[in-house]
Order: structure tokens, then C-alpha cells, then sequence
């Protein structure tokens, strides 16, 4: 099929080949699938207890008001008007803004290669959860080896902590939750002294990473065509929703969820000012903005879809699965902080990233009846958010590639995706060491971090200044998204005062043949300057021509 965007100069999409979805909900739902991933879960509460509790939602809604929707309008305007991804939008705004393109979209290939990985641990987790009992629910027997694992078989305490662990994992994680911190360290990473110390591959990581990857392939095989039309983004964008509901009914009826709940709700003042800063970071990476997948998804619907009620819904939607999230996760933290005998706070200050993931949430699964089904659920929780995420990561690499057209038109789309799908596969291979969990450390940190928030600058720099006369004026079907009932074609953003008699070619196609530099409606004598649609004089428009504008 041909993906590529052929001319349209009637702004309707008629002369376009592009596919589309099948229908809105399709749209919505690998929208917030994409934006609603890991970080909803891990980093949200976390920034909830380390700054005031519930005082930490009046910066975060401020930033959603005044960062976050606006921008995400932005994203989805631009790709839903030009059809194009990241790098053909903005090539097609100004040539000298492609870079801003091929920054977003080296970006998505970096966020895709690490976070499979992620994906990679938790499929590890769920394949381990159909266990009983569970494999870190006790530390494994002595073996006298290398005195690390001291307990007899069952115990839940390890005494002593592998002396190679970081500093933040060996005071906050492995003291309180031993059992968990060796199935996590020991027997899932394997983790060495450094990262100059690479270690082998583990095997048991390399398999759970291929086996994420072709998942990720056989759902994006043929990208809208295969996770809408094979329902694939039903599942992973609804199951979710259904598993944190079932954990949050369960998490309310157990003992210890109200003290959870009490410490998420109550207000502290806001004495730090990083909270700002925090707040509106998190907005941006939750909402995934400058990735490049939003543009991405909304280049396939028709240019004329309400694209600011679009950005509003899936960002209230987004933030108030963070906010539902946070409360489920306090709460069944709430229900496993009485059997640790430590206070609400002192748990949840392991309780980010992995390490809620990982440790603390585990931790607490095991006081929970019935905890092997209740980690089945909780880990193929997570594996289905990352997975709706990687969709949209990947659309991000695969759209812009076929726009520019990398590979001939006869190659079916399933080869580049094979292609792309494979070199990050390769490109990941190394975080399966014993190093892995380092390298992984880097990535997150300077992959998408301040490039993203530097690339958005410069959208919102060049977005807001006018180009200057002797460059060529930005698209003007970008005009016709916020005034679709004037035609691109007809108007373009910046008109200079037009002339009747010096101007005889404009509107030939309406001009009477006798009187070539006579408008019909405009005498040159009273009018000489106004252009004819904007003009006092301008009569109704007849429902014909009504219909020809609009």
C-alpha cells in the first residue's frame, strides 16, 4: 500500500493514499495508551509523597492547564493537518525546522531500545508470578559460597546485602524488603560492582527479550492497520483500567489503605520551589510530548477532526489515571507497610521507578490472600501499559521513514518495521548483562530528558514569531485547522494590500472576460486597496459560492 501523501490541495484528504482509522475510538484509545504508560504508575505517587501529598496536585494541574494542553494541542494541529510524521512536519513548516524532526525521531529510538528492556524485566516478573509460592518471597538456602545469602531456606531475611549494591538500593530497598531486593538484584539482574564491569549475558533476560520484541512487531506490523483493525489497542489501552480498578477495590478492604490514603491527601506546604519544576516535567513526559508519536497518530485522521477537543479529553484523561493510580498504589502500600512495622512515608521512600515496581509493590503482593494471581495481574498490568507505550514510540521511528520514503514503494511496510523493530532489538542486547541495569540508569537519564524540553523551545520560539518577508511564509493548510471555513488556497495567512487594476490575474476564474482588471463586487474608484472578501461592500454570499469556500 502507498503511504506516502500525495497532493491535496483541496485540504480534504481526497487526493491522499495515507491510511486512516477506522474509526475515533481507535484514535483515543492508542492516544492515551500512549501517553498513559509506566510512569503513571512508578513516578506520579512518588512525586505525590516526596512533596506535600495532596498539596502536590495544585502545581501539577497548573502545569496541565498551561504546559501541558496547550502543547499537546499543538502536537496533534500540526500532524493532523500536514498527514506526515515528525520530520516531514516540520521540513513542510520550514526546511530549516527539520532538525527539530530528526531530534524527536533519534529520540523515539533511544526511548524504544531502553524501554523494551523495561518490558523485557517484567515479562521475567510475570512469567516467575505463576509460582506458589512466589520465587522472592524467601531468600534461597545457604550454599556457603559467598556468605551473601545466609538464611535457611524460607526465611524471609537475608543479613547481610551484597556489599557491590549502590549506596540508594543498599539503605532504602534491600534492608527493608530483603527477600525481594535478592530475587530483584541477584537473580533477575545479577547486578556487578560497576558498570565498567560488563559481566555475561543472561540468557533467561535474553529470551524475555526477544519474546517483547516480536509481541511488539506482530502489534505493529502494519501500524493503524494491525493495533486497531486486530484490536490490538483495545486490550492494552482497557485491561489497565480493569486491573487497577480490581486493585483498588481489594487495596480499600484490607487493613492499613485508609493510613495510605490519609498520607496521600493530606496537604503539606509547598516549601520547596523544585516542586514547579517537578510538576511540570512530569506533565510533559506523561503526556509524551516531542516524541513524535502523537504527530504521528494524529497524521491519520481527516485534516478537518476537532483536534483541541482531542488534546483535552486525552490529557484529563491521562492525568486522572495518574491521580487514580496513586491512589491505589497508596492505599495497597498502606496494606503492606503494618507487616514491614515501618510508617507509610518510611515505604514509600523506595516507592519510584523499579524500585515500586521491583521491590516495594511485590513486597507488599505478599501479604495479600491469594498472592500469586494478585502478581499476575499486577504484572501483566504493567506489561500491557508498556507495551500501548512502545506502539506509539515505535509509530514515531516507522512513520517518518516511510514518509521520506528510505525504502522503495514496493517493499511492503512489514519489512521496515521488521527492520526498525530488529536494529533496536540488537541495539538493547547489551542491557541483558550483568551491567545492563547501569546502562539502562544512563539512557533514562539523558536520552529524553532536556533535548525534549529544548526542541519544545523552539517550537514554541518559532511558532510564535512571523518569518521574516524574503523567506517563504509558513504552510498555510496550517491556517485552515483554525479556520476551516476559509480556504487555504484562496487565503493564505499574509496577504499585502491588493490592487484591482495592478492585480488583474487574482480571481481571474470569477472576473468577467470583458473586464479583466474589474472585481465584480468592488469598484476600484471606492475600494482601491481592500481586498474583495473583506471589503464593507461585500454582499452575501449566495448558498452556492458558500459551498465552493467552505
Amino acid at each position: 500500500m502507498a503511504l506516502a501523501p500525495g497532493p491535496d490541495p483541496l485540504g480534504d484528504g481526497s487526493g491522499d493514499e495515507r491510511p486512516k482509522w477506522d474509526n475515533k475510538l481507535q484514535y483515543l484509545l492508542s492516544c492515551v495508551g500512549f501517553a498513559v504508560g509506566l510512569g503513571n504508575i512508578w513516578r506520579f505517587p512518588y512525586l505525590c509523597q516526596t512533596y506535600g501529598g495532596g498539596a502536590f496536585l495544585i502545581p501539577y494541574f497548573i502545569a496541565l492547564a498551561f504546559e501541558g494542553i496547550p502543547l499537546f494541542h499543538m502536537e496533534l494541529a500540526i500532524g493532523q493537518r500536514l498527514r506526515k510524521g515528525s520530520i516531514g512536519v516540520w521540513t513542510t513548516i520550514s526546511p530549516y525546522l527539520g532538525g527539530i524532526g530528526l531530534g524527536c525521531f533519534t529520540v523515539s529510538s533511544l526511548i524504544g531500545i531502553y524501554y523494551n528492556t523495561v518490558l523485557t524485566w517484567v515479562l521475567w516478573y510475570l512469567l516467575n508470578s505463576f509460582q506458589n509460592p512466589l520465587p522472592w518471597s524467601a531468600c534461597p538456602p545457604d550454599r556457603n559460597r559467598t556468605g551473601n545469602a545466609r538464611g535457611l531456606e524460607g526465611a524471609r531475611c537475608c543479613p547481610r546485602s551484597p556489599s557491590h549494591l549502590p549506596d540508594a538500593a543498599h539503605l532504602k530497598s534491600h534492608s527493608l524488603y530483603p527477600s525481594v531486593s535478592y530475587f530483584w538484584y541477584r537473580q533477575t539482574l545479577n547486578v556487578t560492582a560497576d558498570i565498567n564491569d560488563s559481566g555475561s549475558i543472561q540468557w533467561q533476560l535474553m529470551v524475555c527479550l526477544v519474546a517483547s520484541w516480536a509481541v511488539v512487531y506482530l502489534c505493529i506490523i502494519r501500524g493503524i492497520e494491525t493495533t486497531g483493525k486486530v484490536r490490538a489497542i483495545y486490550f492494552t489501552a482497557l485491561f489497565p483500567y480493569l486491573v487497577l480498578t480490581i486493585f483498588l477495590i481489594r487495596g480499600l478492604t484490607l487493613p492499613g489503605a485508609t493510613e495510605g490514603l490519609t498520607y496521600l491527601f493530606t496537604p503539606k506546604i509547598l516549601q520547596n520551589p523544585r516542586v514547579w519544576l517537578d510538576a511540570a516535567t512530569q506533565i510533559f513526559f506523561s503526556l509524551s510530548l516531542a516524541f513524535g508519536g502523537h504527530i504521528a497518530f494524529s497524521s491519520y485522521n481527516p485534516p478537518r477532526n476537532n483536534c483541541k477537543k482531542d488534546a483535552v479529553t486525552i490529557a484529563l484523561v491521562n492525568s486522572m489515571t495518574s491521580l487514580y493510580a496513586a491512589i491505589i498504589v497508596f492505599s495497597v502500600l498502606g496494606v503492606g507497610a503494618p507487616c514491614t512495622c515501618l510508617s507509610v512515608g518510611r515505604v514509600l521512600q523506595s516507592a519510584s521507578g523499579t524500585g515500586l515496581a521491583f521491590i516495594v509493590f511485590t513486597e507488599a503482593i505478599l501479604h495479600m490472600p491469594g498472592a500469586p494471581g494478585w502478581a499476575v495481574l499486577f504484572f501483566g498490568m504493567l506489561f500491557t501499559l508498556g507495551l500501548s507505550s512502545m506502539f506509539g514510540n515505535m509509530e514515531a521511528v516507522i512513520t517518518p521513514l516511510l514518509d521520506m520514503g528510505v525504502m522503495p514503494r514496493w517493499v511492503p511496510k512489514e519489512v521496515l518495521t521488521g527492520v526498525a523493530c530488529l536494529s533496536c532489538f540488537l541495539a538493547s542486547i547489551h542491557f541483558t548483562l550483568h551491567s545492563g541495569n547501569y546502562w539502562l540508569e544512563v539512557f533514562d537519564r539523558y536520552a529524553a530528558s532536556l533535548n525534549l524540553v529544548i526542541f519544545v523551545l523552539i517550537r514554541l520560539h518559532l511558532s510564535s514569531c512571523s518569518p521574516p518577508p524574503t523567506h517563504p511564509p509558513i504552510h498555510p493548510s496550517i491556517h485552515s485547522t483554525i479556520h476551516p471555513s476559509i480556504h487555504p488556497s484562496i487565503h493564505p495567512p499574509v496577504h499585502p494590500p491588493l490592487h484591482p487594476a495592478t492585480h488583474p490575474s487574482i480571481h481571474s476564474s470569477i472576473h468577467p472576460p470583458n473586464h479583466p482588471s474589474i472585481h465584480p463586487f468592488i469598484q476600484p474608484s471606492t475600494h482601491p486597496s481592500i481586498h474583495p472578501l473583506f471589503s464593507p461592500s461585500f454582499p452575501p454570499p449566495s448558498p452556492d459560492s458558500t459551498r465552493e469556500l467552505g
